[in-house]
């Protein structure tokens, strides 16, 4: 097969086209340019898109990745050259969650189909192997140069080396053996762990029988102690419970006796307040207290003793009017004599009689009021003198003690109450606590308990006692099960016996397989190592190949093969690259073979290996088509 032209709507590929010839093809193109998108498209032409795939965790399926970024439907056309014969694939997509799964295959410039060519097989008629196998063999993904195993590619190779039929591999035998190995036995699991089970199971119930009639018998005697000893708990406990009763009902009404005394004389005590506060309310001052009247009386008093002093004052009445006398002399001795200091003389002693009268009427009047306030203070203690005011305050004195005595006796007799309230409910509580036969420390609840635990303990041994009957009569006849036990250890024999012949089939397959392996991989090497010495300069000579394609190489100095971590990233590749083009000198089919794509696998070569390496692949392109996508000018 050739391709001959590709024309995608895909990823990035907006309708774009891109022309190939036969041999090598070499595209160069700097990275984000599309290159890895025209290696998936080439795929998805031949093999389709896996629309079951999903998206996980670093990785997204070919129907998200390369959906068309310009949101236009997934499609595309490739025209190739198949048994001298031009035809054109397309794909497009209907449905978006099956993209490119419209399918046609036409000669190329004609409307007829291909026959026997669908979405499904085109990939493995044009290239002659299924899709597993080309994306091992000629489709070289970048980063992906390294080959990995499967049971199709292992057949194919297989096949080739040994007998032509690609219809069996040493995984999928293997795994089957295995897989019936595992049904008989796989650790704990398996035919014959079960059978061991039940074998285990009958051979135990064959040794219970023997013991349990003897149990029965011993557990019926104790049963029937225990019985006993329940009659007499039940006696003693239908004594200690009503000697309980009895103490806990004389208690609580010599309780209910004291609690009622104590109500009465708080009442009693009560009554008495109420009357010494009303008596105290009723007099002249109230319910003030004795210290705020003492003090006030005494500011009282002492105003009293200022009043009076105020009060017996006297104002120069005497004065004035001698002074009003002189000043009338004198003006009637100015009226006959005419002679001016005598009228000075009569006003000024006039000025100072009214002056004197003025003065007099102030002194006069402040006594009046003092007067009137001294009464006002003595009529406010109902007294006549200050002395009565000191017998007013000693009766006040005396109520209020009779009140603060009246609230001391209040006070102790609630007190008293409060206790005897608290101590009958505490009588109370006993007495409920007594009436508790289950719980407790009393001897009825003990005796209870332990009454209680008997009759489990008299339930536990009937329970058992059932049990063990009903085991005896489950477990059957001794001969059925001694019977039922000789065919169990038989189909044991019988399938331990198939355990070991898959045993020893999975040893033969195993030397089988190293037999062939023996072929396949000198063979698969030995291409592998003259591709190795090609593209190294003859430096490489020996290439090791393990069933799962893992690689080890060889310089000509070196006895020893390095391992693949030993190597640098550019011989990796090389060693990897040789592997790959061995099995597809191996593993696809001869006559016209299919192309062989690379997409960027010789990045990490220097120059001198580089040239090497497209020397190698011109020399290939000679039998087949070689696509090389690339991001370094050749």
């Amino acid at each position: 097969m050739k391709i001959n032209k590709l024309t995608a709507s895909f990823g990035k590929l907006e309708n774009e086209s891109l022309s190939f010839h036969q041999g090598l093809n070499v595209i160069y193109a700097p990275n984000e340019s599309g290159k890895s998108t025209w290696c998936a498209f080439i795929r998805a032409m031949l093999y389709g898109v896996d629309s079951s795939e999903r998206a996980r965790a670093g990785y997204l399926p070919d129907k998200l990745r390369y959906a068309p970024w310009s949101g236009a439907p997934m499609e595309g056309s490739m025209e190739v050259t198949a048994d001298r014969c031009e035809i054109t694939l397309t794909r497009s997509t209907r449905a978006k969650n099956a993209p490119m799964r419209e399918f046609s295959a036409c000669y190329t410039g004609t409307n007829t189909p291909v026959e026997g060519m669908n979405g499904s097989n085109a990939g493995e008629m044009l290239t002659g192997v299924s899709r597993d196998v080309f994306r091992r063999s000629a489709f070289i993904g970048q980063g992906a140069v390294a080959v990995t195993g499967s049971p199709e590619l292992e057949k194919r190779i297989s096949a080739i080396v040994s007998t032509g039929e690609e219809h069996s591999s040493y995984s999928e035998a293997d795994e089957r053996l295995r897989a019936w190995q595992r049904k008989r036995r796989f650790n704990r699991r398996g035919m014959l762990p079960e059978l061991e089970a039940r074998m285990d199971d009958t051979q135990r119930r064959l040794s219970d029988m023997s013991g349990s009639v003897e149990d029965i018998r011993l557990m019926e005697e104790k049963l029937e102690q225990t019985r006993q000893s329940c009659a007499e708990l039940e006696k003693a406990v239908t004594e200690s419970r009503k000697k309980q009763r009895r103490d806990a009902l004389e208690r609580l009404h010599a309780g209910r006796s004291e609690l009622k005394r104590r109500s009465e004389e708080h009442d009693a005590a009560l009554t008495e307040l109420s009357i010494r506060r009303e008596a105290l309310r009723a007099a002249d001052f109230g319910s003030r207290s004795v210290d705020e009247l003492t003090r006030e009386t005494a500011e009282d008093i002492s105003r009293l003793e200022a009043l009076k002093k105020e009060e017996k004052k006297r104002g120069p009445l005497l004065p004035a009017i001698l002074c009003f006398v002189l000043a009338v002399l004198l003006a009637a001795v100015y009226t006959s004599t005419q002679r001016l200091p005598f009228i000075i003389l009569a006003a000024l002693f006039g000025a100072g009689a009214v002056v004197l009268l003025l003065h007099y009427a102030k002194i006069r009047r402040a006594a009046l009021e003092a007067q009137g306030q001294r009464r006002q203070i003595l009529r406010k203690y109902q007294a006549s003198a200050p002395e009565e005011i000191g017998a007013v305050l000693e009766e006040h004195r005396a109520r209020w003690q009779a009140v603060e005595a009246a609230a001391q006796a209040e006070l102790a007799s609630r007190e008293a109450y409060e206790k005897a309230r608290e101590s009958q409910t505490a009588l109370e509580e006993g007495a409920l606590a007594a009436l508790d036969f289950s719980g407790g420390s009393s001897e009825a609840a003990r005796l209870s308990r332990e009454l209680s635990s008997r009759r489990a303990e008299a339930e536990r041994i009937s329970s058992q006692i059932s049990s063990a009957r009903g085991r005896l009569s489950a477990l059957g006849d001794p001969l059925v099960l001694s019977s039922s036990l000789s065919c169990v250890r038989e189909e044991h024999s019988q399938l331990l016996g198939e355990y070991e012949a898959i045993t020893l089939a999975i040893d033969a397959l195993k030397e089988a397989d190293a037999e062939m392996q023996s072929r396949f991989s000198p063979e698969l090497g030995r291409l592998a190592a003259e591709y190795m010495s090609a593209v190294t300069g003859g430096r490489y000579e020996d290439v090791l190949i393990n069933r799962d394609f893992s690689a080890r190489t060889r310089t000509k100095d070196e006895a020893v093969a390095r391992e693949a971590e030993y190597l640098s990233a550019g011989t990796l590749d090389l060693m990897y690259l040789a592997v790959r083009l061995a099995v597809c000198e191996l593993a696809l089919p001869e006559g016209e073979p299919c192309p062989l794509i690379i997409d960027d696998a010789l990045v990490n070569l220097d120059e001198p290996r580089l040239a090497q390496a497209m020397e190698l692949l011109r020399r290939i392109a000679k039998k087949r088509q070689v696509i090389l996508f690339t991001c370094r000018k050749q």
